[in-house]
């Protein structure tokens, strides 16, 4: 049975993200611009620094950004105060019960949302990604298998990390050396897409969704790494959304929509390379459920929307889902009902 979040816990989160989000805005050097890039707007921090003009970018154009933006002035007026408020609603949101992330993970996505990874396009996805989804849905996770994992997977399009103009403010290399990662080359011993923390062998992973029939290596130039591409990761990861990461005073990320998360799930469930059994397969499943189970009552048009899309992607696609869903009759009756 579903166990919701207290009204308390679903105010203190929706604050949270609100102040996040203001002071991504505050802590801007310069005037912010507006360029256009082949068919979308992006908004640009311009300043000086030294003898150089910098363009650091801020994201893609929005009713919700250019508000912000036009607030800049009393946003960073309203900074200090905000941090203080940040750790009070982070407090309420640990005595309420909420899903925390631990320590070792928060430092190392908190060491790459400073870094920029998130603001050039970097969506978390994975098993950190859905531990997110408590506070989005008001709903409690809790702590158990479906919600644990070592790994953390970070996917970008690499043709946004392109067009972008702008990098990292540090190289990753050396976020990930300084917490004590260490590279793991790729069969042509010059691409890296992985890092592991021999400590807690915790795994860093870059993904990017592949367009042709070959899942090789490819550049993400705005993160300064490689990723590993992958066939069905352009539906995880488009118009992702923005959530606070529960670690010391919250940091703003990046996290696919819960419902093509779901989706998604169910995909990659049939198609792990060790087969529909294992524990990372049932583990795909159980999320899946969790979520579509959750969706159906909160958000049922949403859930249909993104059930529609993957099966209109073609018959691999409709293959991978009846498959999964083959084996959880229950979950596809509800989503027929839909």
């Amino acid at each position: 049975m579903t166990q919701h979040l207290s009204p308390v816990a679903v105010a203190a989160w929706t604050d949270l993200l609100r102040h996040l989000k203001d002071a991504a805005v505050s802590e801007l050097r310069g005037t912010p611009r507006l360029k256009t890039i082949g068919q979308k707007k992006y908004w640009y921090d311009h300043f000086r620094l030294g003898d150089r003009i910098i363009d650091r970018y801020i994201g893609e154009d929005s009713d919700e950004l250019r508000a912000r933006l036009e607030q800049l002035e009393a946003l960073r007026a309203a900074e200090r105060n905000s941090q203080r408020e940040r750790s009070r609603l982070m407090r309420i949101l640990r005595a309420e019960g909420c899903l925390m992330t631990d320590r070792g993970s928060g430092q190392v996505i908190s060491a790459m949302a400073r870094a920029g990874v998130f603001r050039l396009g970097g969506t978390l996805v994975g098993t950190q990604a859905f531990r997110c989804y408590e506070g989005e849905l008001g709903v409690r996770i809790g702590f158990d298998q479906t919600a644990m994992t070592d790994d953390i997977d970070i996917a970008s399009f690499q043709r946004l990390s392109l067009v972008l103009g702008d990098q990292v403010t540090e190289p990753l290399a050396e976020v990930f050396r300084d917490l004590r990662f260490d590279p793991l080359p790729a069969v042509d011993g010059q691409r890296v897409w992985r890092w592991r923390q021999g400590e807690q062998q915790t795994l860093v992973e870059f993904l990017t969704p592949c367009f042709d029939g070959t899942e090789g290596l490819r550049d993400l130039p705005a993160l300064g790494v490689s990723a590993q591409s992958l066939h069905y990761l352009n539906y995880l990861i488009a118009d992702p959304i923005r959530v606070p990461l529960l670690y010391r005073s919250g940091f703003l990320i990046q996290v696919p929509r819960p419902e093509r998360f779901a989706i998604h799930k169910l995909i990659v469930a049939d198609r792990r390379r060790d087969g529909p059994d294992t524990l990372k397969s049932r583990k795909d499943r159980a999320q899946a459920e969790f979520l579509i189970d959750v969706l159906a009552e909160e958000r049922p048009d949403d859930l249909r929307d993104a059930y529609e899309t993957a099966l209109e992607q073609g018959p691999a696609w409709r293959n991978r889902l009846a498959a999964s869903l083959g084996r959880m009759p229950h979950l596809r009756a509800r989503l027929e009902a839909l």
